[in-house]
């Protein structure tokens, strides 16, 4: 991971922050090295509050291109699926442009469940269905614009928007060059020789968009269940169907999938021949990211190889299933 991805602060600044924000100092803080978007603290106040913080990478720093101001659209996410009914992580203060830090930042309240992606809990096909069930309420926020307001990649349709959005992750491969299974004008030219299915999409909705297990904190007090649905850093405004490409990553959505069932008990959700053909574009998408994005983060080796091997095998075959004149 290339080191200028992250922002170093010291007790001082961190004690500085969280006095001026929350009106607490910190009497305990451990950085939290998982992620690469963001710095990431587990903090402890003085008044006996944990909180997370979220600060944004250095200005200078190159990001893709939807990743710019993404802390804004995390910070939106997290306030309208608390009133959806969504259990997400409690956003405290959220910061903008903050003149000492230099940047973004988020204050989040700290959660006492566990990583589901940590631990094998008994009954995972029940919260496989209560997980569907949370994401049908997620995308019951609707919005006025569809893409990525945060960074810029809009537009007045969804196919527009999804045009614009691929365009954007595409022409990021001139800055960091990415092997992909063909070239970037050629997936271009595929997504666009199907995109009129995306016409169907007429309303923006929210989208979370890394929906996968170690985004989602469970209560393992009782019978396990869903305590809260984390890290909005990838949200858009856009297609619900396009949230369940990431928790059957490299595979086939099935109908029987416990997340479906769970999500049907909240609202209607057919998977006619042209949502197929919608679901496939959003793996071109998925796949991109998890190959364009090695670019600028520079995963170690040890701990990518797998996902990319996975992400360009994918890639390869949805592509052909995609491109004109494939069977089917």
């Amino acid at each position: 991971m290339d080191s200028r991805t992250k922002r170093r602060l010291s007790d001082a600044d961190l004690d500085a922050l969280t006095r001026r924000a929350l009106g607490a100092g910190v009497v305990a803080a451990t950085e939290l090295t998982d992620g690469y978007a963001n710095a990431v603290w587990r903090l402890e106040l003085d008044d006996g509050r944990g909180v997370v913080l979220k600060l944004s990478p250095p200005p200078d720093l190159e990001q893709l291109s939807y990743e710019r101001n993404l802390l804004r659209m995390e910070a939106a996410a997290y306030e309208l699926a608390m009133r959806a009914g969504v259990p997400v992580a409690t956003l405290l203060r959220a910061g903008f442009d903050d003149p000492v830090l230099g940047g973004d930042y988020l204050l989040l309240g700290a959660l006492d469940g566990v990583s589901w992606n940590a631990v094998k809990p008994e009954g995972e096909d029940a919260l496989r269905r209560e997980l569907g069930g949370h994401l049908a309420r997620f995308h019951a926020v609707t919005g006025e614009v569809f893409g990525y307001p945060h960074a810029g990649i809009v537009g007045a349709t969804w196919r527009e928007a999804f045009l614009a959005m691929v365009g954007a992750l595409l022409g990021d491969t001139e800055r960091w060059p990415t092997p992909l299974p063909r070239p970037a004008g050629e997936i271009m030219a595929v997504v666009q020789s199907v995109s009129d299915v995306l016409d169907e999409v007429t309303t923006p909705r929210l989208v979370h968009f890394d929906v996968w297990q170690g985004n989602v904190f469970l209560d393992l007090t009782g019978p396990p269940r869903i305590q809260a649905i984390i890290d909005h850093e990838r949200a858009f405004w856009g297609d619900p169907l396009a949230e369940f490409v990431t928790p059957t990553a490299f595979r086939e959505l099935a109908e029987d999938d416990p997340l479906l069932v769970g999500y049907r008990e909240v609202t209607p959700l057919e998977l006619t021949p042209a949502a197929r053909t919608r679901l496939d574009l959003y793996r071109v998408y998925l796949y991109l990211i998890l190959l364009v994005e090695n670019g600028p983060r520079q995963y170690p080796e040890e701990e990518y190889a797998r996902l990319r091997d996975g992400a360009y095998g994918s890639l390869t075959t949805v592509l052909d299933r995609l491109a004109p004149g494939a069977a089917g």
